[in-house]
């Protein structure tokens, strides 16, 4: 497993597409890499016009061919994504799932062998290199399994190991977390042209802003209250605005956002191992 030459996406939505740009900008060949899904051919088309890597509509002659085989499927097609490539799968793949709150042991379950399994949890900042990506080992999964990952995963933005049951707060903290900015980003453009600026303009003065602050957090030990108040002069335009804000209660919001996302990482978990022992 030290050399990897193939690995198969089960899968070809966002999250897949994302890994793969990433990937193949580079660590890997497009060659390294195949692409199959459950029946829609356009979008292969497009994924391999795109990155030029190989697709394919056999699953199991994809899998058959990977050293390493990344679950990337909807959520509702999990179960039996997963099982109708289970014949295919052999105990020297390693599994790398990045399914949203689906357990390594569910996981397991469904294919019915001791295979190496790693939760990881990217975001589609991985497109671009910035991903914050969060592992996991399953039951059989070892030292040289992570390693293997991590490298993997490195190429496209920073690894941090965590517990498994940690990753229902990654997903619902950076796993979604680039959602929630762009929300905010959509209404502070929406703001931006009710108080009279050019789109463009507004645009850039956005950005620029959010990676800024970004980088003060980044390079800062100051703690982000801390930041924010060297920002707001008492009387002054930040504070009128964050009155605003706390008056609509955005800290509460935001928190209630992430604690939802959370247990909605749980519920599908929960539910899909329901469906896996259903399916035994």
């Amino acid at each position: 497993m030290t050399n990897v030459k193939t690995i198969a996406f089960i899968g070809a939505g966002s999250m897949a597409e994302a890994l793969i740009a990433g990937m193949t900008k580079t660590l890997y060949k497009p060659e390294q890499i195949i692409v199959t899904n459950r029946s829609n051919n356009k979008r292969l088309e497009y994924i391999q016009k795109t990155y030029r890597v190989r697709i394919e509509t056999n699953k199991e002659k994809a899998v058959k061919e990977a050293d390493i085989i990344i679950l990337a499927m909807k959520p509702k097609d999990v179960v039996e994504g997963i099982t109708s490539i289970a014949p295919a799968i052999g105990k020297h793949q390693l599994i790398i799932s990045v399914l949203a709150g689906v357990a390594t042991e569910t996981i397991i379950s469904l294919i019915e062998k001791n295979v190496a399994v790693v939760r990881a949890m990217p975001n589609t900042s991985a497109a671009i290199g910035q991903s914050a990506t969060a592992l996991a080992l399953g039951r059989y999964a070892n030292d040289k399994h992570l390693a293997i990952a991590k490298d993997l995963f490195r190429t496209v933005g920073a690894v941090t190991v965590v517990s498994e049951e940690d990753l229902h707060a990654v997903t619902a903290l950076s796993g979604s977390g680039p959602a929630y900015i762009y929300y905010m980003v959509e209404a502070m453009e929406k703001a931006a042209q009710e108080i009279g600026l050019e789109q463009s303009i507004a645009k850039d003065l956005i950005l620029q802003t959010i990676i800024g602050a970004a980088e003060m957090l980044k390079s800062s030990e100051k703690h982000p209250s801390i930041l924010r108040k060297e920002v707001t002069s008492p009387g002054g335009t930040t504070e009128a605005g964050i009155k605003v804000l706390e008056d609509y209660h955005y800290q509460k919001a935001m928190i209630s956002c992430i604690k939802q996302a959370a247990k909605r990482s749980r519920e599908l978990g929960q539910s899909l191992l329901q469906l896996a022992k259903t399916h035994q």
